[in-house]
């Protein structure tokens, strides 16, 4: 039987297979830098982080460990967002923040690992960008100090401010969807776990299928931030337009990655999904 912290790896590893995921690395399609293999290792990497949040330690520095892990390959940033879903979500699967409490993976457990999160998680959080480079916003006017890409820089600021996890979380959570789900309960996550459930066939095509629903549903936040809201609004209608059979996958998929354009948050949202999914007992 896998243990939670090998679900999340296993959900990091569905989520990669799947295709076509438009304008991500699959198994059919890469970028020159940026390959299938290195996904691979990135999971695997991860995995000792993922131990320690199932076994308890804290949930910033669970999350430093599992991206140093991720980043020893030669594809830099491969699963940054998907981890930053998963460790809460494994924590909640372990038990939340009561080691005696059991039951379903359910967003209110999820919730309250979040909320419970403390100004250490915070700077840990901010030390995992000292491991790989990662596309982020400018930051908004009054929040430079807080800027993520200063990495261990910022942690002075972070302790100052008293900020925890979910505080840093709450002032991004506007514009970034990976924060959202952080500070909502994972709406999304859940919502793709039932759904990759209720399908039929093998798992990585149920994947895909709930990829281009999430993207055609609301658009990525990922584009935005690399690609600007036009360019992001319009490969959501493009997935609209391929879930009604306007538009072919493959060739949408073909496009976006010639053009660069990487829906990455949409495929977080995916792996946190699976992650769910497996945990309530999908089988693969």
């Amino acid at each position: 039987m896998r243990s939670i912290a090998e679900n999340a790896q296993l959900a990091l590893l569905l989520e990669v297979t799947a295709t076509p995921k438009p304008g991500n690395v699959d198994r059919t399609r890469e970028y020159p830098d940026l390959r299938f293999e290195h996904f691979m290792a990135g999971a695997v990497g991860a995995s000792e982080g993922l131990q320690q949040v199932e076994a308890g330690d804290p949930i910033g520095a669970s999350f430093e460990r599992a991206i140093e892990g991720m980043a020893d390959q030669r594809g830099g940033n491969t699963q940054f967002g998907a981890l930053l879903l998963l460790t809460p979500l494994v924590r909640a699967a372990s038990g939340g923040e009561a080691a005696s409490e059991n039951g379903e993976l359910t967003p209110e457990r999820a919730a309250r690992v979040t909320e419970a999160t403390t100004v250490a998680d915070a700077a840990a959080f901010y030390r995992a960008f000292e491991h790989v480079d990662v596309a982020v916003d400018d930051p908004p006017a009054n929040m430079e100090a807080l800027d993520v890409r200063r990495g261990a820089d910022a942690v002075p600021a972070i302790e100052e401010r008293e900020l925890t996890l979910y505080d840093v979380f709450e002032r991004s959570a506007d514009r970034d969807g990976v924060a959202r789900e952080w500070v909502s309960g994972f709406p999304r996550s859940f919502s793709a776990a039932d759904r990759i459930a209720a399908l039929d066939g093998p798992v990585p095509d149920r994947a895909a299928r709930v990829f281009l629903e999430l993207l055609a549903d609301e658009p990525d936040t990922f584009v935005v931030t690399n690609h600007g809201e036009a360019t992001a609004r319009e490969v959501s209608a493009d997935a609209r337009a391929a879930l009604d059979g306007g538009l072919d996958p493959d060739a949408l998929a073909d496009d976006l990655v010639e053009r660069g354009v990487n829906p990455g948050t949409t495929a977080d949202i995916v792996a946190a999904g699976l992650f769910v999914a497996l945990e309530r007992g999908l089988v693969v």
